[in-house]
Parts: C-alpha cells; structure tokens; sequence
C-alpha cells in the first residue's frame, strides 16, 4: 500500500517548531508545505530554510487556501485555543504543542467541536510519552508488586530568564501569553504522573513566583489513595536530580521526568538493570511517528485505541494543570473561567 505524505501546515517558527520540521524530516511521513507568520519575511526565511512551497500572514487565508491537511500550533499559549477551534473549523487535524489549552472551559470546546467534526484528528505534542523509554516504564511499572508513588523532576534554567533579569518580560514568562514553569516544563512531569497513575484525588501547588507574576518554579503534589506523587519543576534553576517511582523496596530511576533517556530498574538488593536507554536521533520523532500513523489509518482498532487514550489523557492532563494554577491563585490575563 502506498501512504501519502501528510502535508503540514505550521504556526510558530521558533526553536520547537523547527525540531518538530526536522522530526518529520526523519519520519518521511510528512512533506511541510505551508508556513504561517505574522511576519512576512520570517515566514519566507523559514519556508525556504525547510522547502515550504507557501507562506501566509493572514491566519483565516492561511486555513482557508493553504494547500496542507495538518496543522502543528507551536505559538504562545494564549493563541492555541483560538488557532486550534479555527483549524478544526476548516477540517484540518490539529497537532498543538503541550500545554494544549490554558482552562478546561477551553478544553471542553474543542472537544465538543472535535466531536462535531468527527473526520478531524486531534493531538497534543507532549512528546515524553511516545518514546520507547516511557513505554518500558510502562512495563516494568505493571510489574512491581508495590508501588508507593513517585517524585518527577524536570528544571532546565531558560535563557529567556535572563530577559526577565534585565527587565523585560518575554512570552515564556508572561501572564498575557499564559506563561510560567508549570505550562511549560511541568506539562512533562503531570502527564508522566497522569500517564502512569491517573487522574489523582486531590492536587496542591507551591510556585515560587517571579517578578512578572508568573511561576519560575514550583511543586505539585497529586494525592492518590494510597500514596503521593510530587512534582518538582522549574525554568529558572537547572536540576540534576532524578526522578524515581518507588516500589516497596525496589524503585524505577529515570534520569529525569522530560527528556527520559534512561531509565533504570534497582531491585531490593540494589541491583541495577537498565531498562530503557534508547536515545531517538530527534525526540521529537517518536510523537511524529506516532501521529502519522493514526492520520494515515485512524480506523485501524489500534490506532482508534491509541487515539482515543491520547485524547482523553490530554483532557485529565488539562485538567490537573487548570486545578494545580488555581490551587495557587494564578490568573492569566484576560483569562475568563
């Protein structure tokens, strides 16, 4: 059988988004042909750098006439509902960046209007769950007599910080644009928290606030009925701490709760086997594998399975963020319940 390239259309032109081109690059399952900027020239710039054949300045033009059947949203927060409801709307499949969407009352509108439009595929890109590392935790998980829960660290100091530091307040780190650690590097650690234990009872938040209102770092601690999960996560301090889920006298140790390029399983004597060490070539490449396939054959019993547990999880995950942000009276702005 042979499979058509999926044509991409992106939003963003930043850092991630070029990682994600160069994913599908490396996939050979997508053909990127449509570039959208509210710059003309950045646009231009990326579309040649990555072989686009258009670009668009005009959100509504580029949804309407441009010649791609898959969008990947990797703009502000802020703008990933609007992009997202706009995208469904003109029947393209959505592939957003993590976090999805700011509130639940967001959430529920997608999902709602996914649910009208049954032919449009929906995803978010927290891309730590689709690599063979997580999915051997997974296992090795399913197989310990005990599980008494776990601590997920995941702080990586950002160099938008040092913006902050001289005054100025970039997008990462903005009330306006949704910003802070927990909508940022702390999606990774509450989707392998929600991914591996589900949806917990209660959750509670301690952010250590910064100048611009947002959360630099902070810790989340999700209750589960017979034990705890904590959370730790930052972008304004580096971490190299790891991250473990605890048996009873046996652990997983993970080197840490995003990136997951190793992952170790230490018995009740202290031995150490290692259970994931695949390193992918792009990381990004695993979710872009995973995507297509469900584009390409989304009536496959599989990939219908895969598909529906992604979209619920982003849902829970959604919903844990929304509830651990207001646990600590953060407020976006303009943000309305």
């Amino acid at each position: 059988m042979v499979v058509k390239l999926i044509k991409l259309g992106i939003i963003g032109t930043n850092w991630i988004t070029q990682q994600f081109v160069d994913a599908i690059k490396l996939s050979r399952k997508f053909e990127l042909t449509s570039v959208y900027s509210r710059h003309d020239e950045t646009a231009k710039k990326f579309a040649v750098k990555n072989g686009a054949q258009e670009t668009f300045t005009d959100l509504e033009q580029f949804f309407a006439k441009g010649q791609f059947d898959t969008v990947y949203i990797a703009s502000p927060n802020s703008l990933h509902f609007e992009q997202a409801e706009l995208a469904i709307r003109h029947g393209k499949n959505v592939i957003v960046e993590k976090p999805a969407f700011s509130t639940q009352k967001q959430m529920t509108k997608i999902q709602k209007l996914l649910d009208d439009n049954p032919k449009v595929l929906y995803f978010e890109a927290a891309r730590n769950i689709h690599t063979e590392n997580f999915h051997a935790i997974e296992k090795k998980l399913g197989q310990l007599k005990t599980v008494q829960g776990a601590e997920f660290t995941y702080s990586k100091y950002s160099s938008r910080y040092d913006l902050v530091l001289d005054g100025e307040e970039p997008n990462v780190f903005s009330l306006k644009y949704a910003g802070g650690a927990l909508q940022d590097l702390g999606v990774y650690t509450v989707y392998d928290a929600v991914a591996l234990f589900g949806m917990p009872e209660e959750t509670a938040y301690f952010p250590q606030l910064i100048r611009t209102g947002v959360d630099g770092k902070g810790t989340a601690i999700l209750r589960y009925p017979e034990y705890n999960v904590t959370l730790n996560f930052s972008k304004i301090t580096n971490s190299h701490m790891t991250s473990e889920i605890y048996g009873l006298k046996d652990l997983i140790e993970i080197d840490d709760a995003g990136e997951i390029n190793a992952v170790i399983y230490i018995d009740d004597d202290r031995n150490k086997q290692v259970i994931g060490n695949t390193i992918d070539e792009n990381p990004m490449l695993p979710e872009a594998d995973d995507f297509a396939r469900v584009i390409n054959d989304p009536q496959k019993p599989q990939n219908q399975k895969d598909y529906n547990y992604w979209r619920q999880l982003s849902v829970y995950v959604n919903k844990v963020i929304y509830n651990l942000r207001q646990d600590a009276h953060i407020s976006f702005v303009g943000e309305k319940k």
